[in-house]
């Protein structure tokens, strides 16, 4: 026991030895030698008890690491159980730069092919997995089955991003009856139907004739997305019905833009429920959905008539409706939810997957969506300011606590029925933070914040809320390196150069071979 506590103090105190302490002890700057001496000597016999235990306990066999674990920080050492980043802040970066680290940083940048979480069998368990129970449970922490649903869903939005920069511009011709090609992340779902949004507003002639290089800036109508359905049936058995998708890209069009920033809210069409108030809806965001071209119908027809064919079509089967959407398309995805949910007697069930989600309508409209039995997982980045607009920037907990007092719950449903910018998130949310990432900066930009590759990458190192980024995350850093150089930190683009000579120009030509490929919101 006396060689172990020997040996283990000599690493203590070399590993001390190997940082400079200028201006006093980093916990107080003002304090005295003997005041270091007396700490020293408190951690020191922290020291010593942590070593007792150890000894005491008997050890546990090793158990190889299958799938995603929890439990990333095993195996630290036993000066790990003193936290002495909160001692030496040194010591933070310099376990920031450690072998380790950039060897985990070079793996994940040199992946050239996507690698998932173990896809498991989610059997008679899928309606959970699809918000049967609001997702209760299996957030905090994060249910590692429900991790890989997330990050599937979202990269079906990355696939229309890419489908729509690779030809944005809309023939006259062009329709929804001939979709177009997508490069579908997960070959076992066929793309059924192109989805097209048009905006209620147009631009002068004369735009056209001064400013010709436009071109699909200043079109009405843009592919917006598309439907998709599970005709693999290995991937039906594993999930336990057929899944049908319809996945919506965000915002790119200056038509969508100026639909986007018309954020008064407006009645819904047809019939509700007087006792929950009437549902209004952002005016831009229903316009793009309501609205049909010369040569399309609207959104909302396109997306209703093509669930009714597949639901005819795979009549007697089990069925499934996901709608996922980022920015733009998470807004869209909550009204093309609400109309499906009653698009038939016996409707499959419906479940929202949104990223980067704005505010989209009124209490009345959360409340008959919950009436409706529309599940909606909302991922939201904390840093992500998009999350927190249209509407008055007021705190949802904030709202929820007023409500529940009582006192000011009258006023505050007036205010419900008649300010035009009274509105209110819907759903479930699951909340990660740029600030949670070893990669990022703490203070990255706006684009960052909101970029789905970004949101991806948050969600795939998410453990739980009081916990730190999973040390075995599976995602790539190509992507996001390359769509982020300057949010990464430079902490690793610098020395992750050196260690592993991996430029980020390899980087940027490796991430055209990934078969997911990246969002350019």
């Amino acid at each position: 026991m006396a060689m172990g506590i020997s040996s283990t103090l000599h690493i203590f105190q070399a590993r001390r030895a190997n940082f400079k302490c200028t201006g006093g002890s980093p916990l107080n700057p003002s304090a005295r030698a003997a005041n270091n001496t007396e700490s020293l000597k408190n951690h020191l016999s922290n020291l010593e008890k942590l070593l007792q235990s150890k000894e005491s306990e008997e050890r546990p066999p090793e158990v190889e690491e299958v799938g995603d674990g929890v439990n990333g920080d095993e195996g630290r050492g036993l000066l790990g159980g003193l936290n002495l980043t909160r001692i030496w802040p040194e010591m933070k970066a310099a376990e920031e730069m450690s072998p380790r680290n950039l060897n985990r940083l070079q793996r994940l940048l040199s992946k050239s092919q996507m690698e998932y979480s173990p896809r498991n069998v989610l059997g008679r368990r899928w309606r959970e997995y699809h918000g049967g129970n609001d997702w209760s449970g299996m957030l905090d922490p994060l249910d590692d089955n429900l991790r890989r649903e997330m990050v599937r869903y979202g990269e079906f939005i990355q696939a229309a991003y890419h489908c729509f920069h690779s030809n944005p511009a809309t023939s006259p011709e062009e329709g929804p009856t001939h979709p177009r090609s997508v490069a579908l992340p997960d070959r076992s779902y066929k793309v059924t139907k192109s989805l097209y949004a048009t905006s209620s507003i147009g631009l002068p002639k004369w735009v056209d004739d001064v400013a010709s290089d436009l071109g699909w800036m200043t079109q009405r109508s843009s592919w917006i997305g598309y439907v998709a359905v599970c005709d693999n049936q290995r991937e039906i058995q594993r999930m336990g019905r057929r899944d049908i998708v319809i996945a919506l890209r965000g915002t790119a069009t200056c038509l969508e833009w100026a639909e986007n920033v018309r954020d008064f809210l407006v009645q819904m069409p047809g019939q509700h429920d007087p006792t929950q108030g009437q549902p209004k809806v952002e005016c831009g965001f229903s316009n793009l959905y309501q609205t049909g071209g010369a040569h399309m119908p609207s959104l909302a027809k396109s997306v209703a008539d093509e669930v009714k064919r597949l639901m005819e079509q795979y009549k007697g089967e089990e069925l499934s409706i996901t709608v996922t959407g980022h920015s733009l398309g998470a807004a869209l995805a909550l009204l093309v939810a609400d109309d499906l949910s009653t698009i038939a007697p016996n409707a499959p069930p419906v479940a929202v997957f949104s990223f980067g989600s704005p505010r989209v309508g009124n209490r009345a409209f959360a409340n008959r969506l919950n009436s409706k039995n529309v599940k909606v997982l909302r991922i939201v980045n904390t840093q992500d300011v998009i999350t927190k607009v249209p509407g008055m920037f007021v705190s949802e907990s904030l709202d929820k606590k007023l409500r529940e007092s009582g006192a000011t719950a009258g006023l505050l449903n007036m205010l419900d029925n008649n300010m035009p910018w009274a509105y209110s998130h819907v759903g479930t949310e699951l909340r990660v933070d740029t600030r949670m990432s070893p990669f990022l900066k703490p203070d990255a930009d706006v684009a960052c914040c909101h970029d789905l590759e970004a949101y991806l990458h948050l969600v795939d190192g998410f453990l739980a809320s009081n916990c730190p980024f999973r040390s075995n995350a599976k995602r790539s850093l190509v992507r996001l390196v390359n769509e982020q150089r300057s949010n990464i930190k430079k902490l690793y683009t610098s020395k992750s150069n050196k260690q592993s000579s991996l430029s980020l120009e390899t980087a940027h030509l490796s991430h055209f071979n990934a078969p997911a490929l990246p969002s350019p919101s």
